[in-house]
């Protein structure tokens, strides 16, 4: 190489932005942090600038701004620090930048990823919200522009590894029968139903497998998180939501499989950790050292795998019919979701009524087609107004 790859980490202080630094710095001579952004820990986002010596970092808002930049004057750094959306969007897009580690939570994360694909980026998408929402018009840009999307969700990026090379041509023309999507189950998949409603966020954030964001925790608790998954996947890989199965898989070994039409069933095992996947998409077509450390099978010994219960994960029953019905409902069920994540995060509601609050919102408002982004966000406003309305009606 004549020059190191240059890496904009969008979302750098969450654990997946933190685990691509880990890779990155591993590999010193191929990769280069171009620029990073930090959202609410701005301590830890000044932290990652002293380590990597970013050209630029990004912060929501400017009083956040002025002080990150005077640290980093004093700290001898010369790191411009830039301000909100319109900053995500030029570190995503910048010439210079080789690739985009989409790792922001939630809809915030969508117009930078898209202006990384229209200016033809590498992108590790990270941020499943962005194909939830406007997967349509997500995967039109990836097209017209040429850039190259590689999944970074462990789930994602296995079936990637198990798909043959020309999957963009269908899966019923490449002998692919369904994909196998795997699920821990969470830390409820064998808690009394009765014992749900009285469960706290402390407890659904204590993933058995996995260490993750609290928002993202609680939806793997739920399973919202396969559901927004399973949408995902149908529009990484062109398929229905009838081709897609989940099969929770308590070892989160297995992390997804590819179903083919001999009886082959080709699966990606790896211990849980999101360095792998990182690793896999940072360096495709070729492969890297992740720092992860290898697979024992005679430690792990057994594989288990089960039906989700839809009466213990409503959320995924949910995010099901959202995917069949496609349009505006997929970004509605994603936005009445965050409201409703964060208002139990908040102690305001009870576990179980975060997936009564989606089912209302989802029966209220008729699903219409996005044409554009701007429907995308009417979508996603008026979702996230419903559910504020339940809370309200609720005294919550």
């Amino acid at each position: 190489m004549s020059r190191p790859q240059q890496i904009t980490v969008l979302g750098a202080t969450g654990s997946i932005g933190l685990s691509t630094l880990d890779v990155i710095a591993r590999h010193p001579a191929r990769y280069q942090v171009f620029a990073l952004s930090g959202f609410t820990r701005l301590s830890e986002l000044l932290a990652l600038c002293v380590r990597h010596s970013p050209r630029f970092a990004v912060v929501p808002e400017a009083g956040a701004a002025r002080r990150l930049q005077d640290d980093l004057l004093a700290a001898g750094l010369s790191t411009r620090v830039l301000v909100g959306e319109e900053g995500l969007c030029q570190v995503a897009s910048d010439p210079e930048v080789d690739a985009v580690m989409a790792a922001i939570v939630g809809a915030a994360g969508l117009r930078p990823t898209l202006a990384a694909v229209e200016a033809g980026k590498k992108i590790l998408l990270a941020n499943k919200e962005a194909l939830v929402m406007s997967g349509a018009l997500f995967m039109q840009a990836v097209r017209k522009s040429g850039s190259v999307l590689l999944p970074i969700d462990s789930e994602h990026n296995a079936i990637f590894q198990c798909m043959p090379l020309d999957f963009s041509r269908g899966l019923s023309n490449v002998g692919v029968r369904r994909i196998l999507l795997t699920a821990s189950g969470g830390p409820f998949r064998q808690t009394p139903l009765a014992e749900l409603a009285h469960v706290s966020p402390e407890q659904a954030c204590a993933h058995p497998n996995w260490s993750m964001g609290r928002k993202i925790s609680v939806d793997s608790a739920s399973m919202m998180n396969k559901g927004l998954e399973l949408i995902e996947a149908c529009w990484l890989f062109d398929a229905k939501p009838s081709q897609v199965e989940v099969v929770i898989h308590p070892q989160s070994v297995i992390h997804s499989l590819v179903d083919y039409i001999d009886g082959s069933v080709l699966a990606q095992l790896g211990n849980p950790d999101m360095r792998t996947p990182i690793a896999n998409a940072l360096a495709w077509p070729e492969r890297i050292d992740s720092g992860v450390a290898p697979l024992d099978l005679f430690a792990i010994a057994r594989l288990d795998f089960q039906t989700p219960d839809e009466e213990r994960f409503p959320c995924l029953r949910l995010a099901r019919q959202a995917a069949e019905a496609s349009n505006s409902a997929p970004a509605m069920l994603n936005a009445a979701n965050e409201v409703a994540v964060t208002a139990f995060l908040d102690g305001r509601v009870r576990y179980p009524e975060i997936a009564s609050i989606i089912e209302e919102v989802l029966n209220l408002e008729a699903v219409v087609a996005v044409d554009d982004l701007e429907a995308v966000f009417i979508a996603d406003a008026k979702a996230r107004q419903l559910a504020g309305q339940w809370l309200s009606r609720h005294g919550r």
